[in-house]
């Protein structure tokens, strides 16, 4: 038996996100970001570690005291806030990206085997999970980048590690509603295997919730990034992040606002860009809102 689609009446992803406007706004200021990080060096006027204290602290182009060599104004040590802002959208974007990558992966393969086989296997697999969850996931990630030591892998590879959970419990509690329904026990009966099942069946009746907790952890990772490197603890300070502009920036908001808070503004938006992004994706990839 076939496993139910709604195909025909899925809308197209362009169709949803132009009947959504906040959807609309939160795709163009999502691919604005990406566009911004792909061509951060054709895009940033200056290198962003180049350091001039002749100009060090001055405000933006538009205020008082501004130049408009540096339309975003300049750091402690003088160095371009916007160049700095292109290339720490690089670094935002892709740990958000590979972490969450590398989360779904394994958290969709335990969640399924876990769903789908049961026993011995399903309840080992949910107490390492339990007891993961019992550890909140920054102290976690702080513990494991301070054995490990900073490094932009090294970031993927914990916020990786410490996001599998979300996405396995949740694919396990989708499984398991949908490992008794009738094309799951017909397909078991014309003797298809396990693997096939979960691949061909199981997995496409999976994707919304699966987009929905990706999308999320996209900018939980965005953020987790951004606070390691505030910290010190996550990329090298000599890799631009918008965590650490933060960190540079912290002693200069009662006189030179702008070091922190462009920074600030660029982090919340992307975060809250890549959330309403996902909403969107998830509308066209849940089958079950678009029928009749």
């Amino acid at each position: 038996m076939a496993v139910p689609t709604a195909r025909q009446a899925r809308p197209s992803v362009v169709r949803a996100v132009l009947r959504n406007k906040l959807g609309l706004v939160a795709v163009t200021v999502l691919a604005l970001m990406i566009l911004v990080a792909l061509l951060a060096p054709l895009i940033a006027p200056y290198d962003p570690g180049a350091q001039d204290l002749l100009v060090r602290l001055h405000p933006p182009a538009w205020a008082a005291g501004g130049d408009s060599a540096h339309l975003l104004g300049t750091d402690q040590l003088g160095r371009d806030i916007l160049s700095r802002l292109c290339y720490g959208a690089r670094v935002s974007l892709l740990v958000g990206a590979c972490a969450a990558l590398l989360a779904g992966v394994v958290g969709a393969v335990i969640g399924l085997v876990a769903g789908f086989l049961g026993g011995w296997f399903d309840r080992i697999l949910m107490r390492i999970a339990d007891i993961q969850l019992a550890f909140p996931s920054i102290l976690l990630a702080l513990a494991i980048v301070g054995f490990l030591g900073s490094g932009l892998w090294y970031v993927v590879l914990v916020l990786g590690f410490t996001g599998w959970v979300s996405y396995a419990r949740v694919i396990r509690s989708e499984v398991l509603s949908l490992r008794t329904r009738e094309f799951v026990t017909e397909a078991r009966a014309i003797g298809v295997t396990d693997f096939t099942i979960m691949r061909r069946h199981l997995l496409r009746n999976v994707l919304a919730p699966l987009a929905t907790i990706g999308t999320l952890h996209v900018a939980a990772a965005i953020v987790a990034e951004a606070s390691l490197s505030y910290l010190g603890l996550g990329v090298p300070k000599r890799t631009v992040t918008w965590g650490g502009m933060l960190a540079d920036g912290q002693l200069y908001l009662g006189t030179s606002w702008w070091v922190a808070v462009f920074p600030g503004v660029a982090l919340m938006l992307t975060a809250l860009a890549v959330n309403i992004t996902g909403d969107v994706l998830r509308d066209v990839a849940d089958p079950k809102a678009y029928r009749s």
